[in-house]
């Protein structure tokens, strides 16, 4: 059985920001994030998978065909949520719905019926109607109802309010309960990342990596409380932070207690970090995720 999605070799120069994946497969059931700061390439990663912009090399595929390629047919297994509703504004979400169930083969009527009532949709409204919340709410009611295995949400919760946003979660998770769906996704919510993702992809260099799964990585980390302060010129082995001299994130425990020994150091307290801390520090530093 061919990935759903399988990066190769692939590279892109916008804005003055180049960024390259050598080799990146998203894995049939899960949810994999794309975390990254603004700018990063995220939203042009989506743009290169739906062949709306093109890779200045490498290749992109779906279910094992090449999204360039002659054979279009792999666009009926995707369904895409932009970040904004290019092209709506003069259609109403009734004029969506006909035009996004005669393209999906496999559009759950039910199921898009069911989102408009639970989200309180409009579908009699343009989209230049609606605000950009309720135009979000639209957005992923239409993309959930094409029910195709592979799904890019791209900032699916962006200006939705706090109960929408649960709500959106919720329904994702029940979603991806079967196994059988795959999503790709982006987002700057740090409660979405822990309540849905699998993996993380980081987009924090020239180099976006593999993914890593989201529990191994927070359980990789330490936060140290030291009964001393550290000399300001001694790097420790596995540091990543330091802050007022005395407590040390560290993603190789076991090197960095070693070390610590050695000075004479003692730890007073340790835990393992919240995934907001491990990622913010990451991306701070513009450094690779260790596997």
């Amino acid at each position: 059985m061919n990935d759903p999605i399988n990066i190769h070799n692939v590279e892109k120069t916008i804005g003055g920001i180049t960024f390259s994946i050598p080799d990146l497969t998203i894995p049939v059931g899960t949810i994999c994030a794309l975390v990254g700061t603004n700018g990063a390439g995220k939203s042009t990663l989506f743009k290169m998978i739906m062949n709306l912009v093109k890779p200045d090399k490498g290749t992109i595929s779906i279910f094992g065909k090449t999204v360039n390629g002659d054979d279009e047919d792999w666009k009926s297994h995707l369904s895409y949520q932009s970040q904004q509703m290019d092209g709506a504004d003069f259609l109403t979400g009734e004029d969506l719905r006909l035009l996004m169930s005669r393209y999906y083969p496999d559009w759950d009527e039910s199921l898009f019926q069911r989102i408009v009532s639970t989200l309180d949709i409009p579908l009699n409204k343009k989209g230049k109607k609606l605000s950009p919340g309720m135009q979000a709410k639209l957005s992923i009611a239409l993309t959930l109802g094409c029910n195709a295995p592979v799904m890019l949400l791209d900032e699916p919760t962006a200006s939705m309010d706090i109960p929408s946003r649960k709500l959106v979660i919720d329904l994702l998770a029940e979603i991806m309960e079967t196994g059988e769906k795959t999503i790709l996704l982006a987002t700057h919510h740090v409660d979405d990342l822990k309540k849905l993702a699998d993996y993380l992809i980081f987009f924090d260099g020239n180099e976006v990596g593999a993914p890593v799964e989201k529990d191994d990585l927070t359980a990789s980390h330490r936060l140290l409380w030291l009964d001393q302060v550290l000399p300001s010129d001694e790097k420790l082995p596995g540091e990543r932070k330091r802050t007022y001299g005395k407590i040390i994130l560290t993603d190789d425990p076991d090197q960095t207690r070693v070390a610590l020994q050695q000075l004479s150091i003692g730890v007073m307290e340790e835990q393992i970090p919240d995934l907001e801390t491990v990622i913010t520090e990451r991306l701070n530093k513009g450094e690779k995720p260790y596997v």
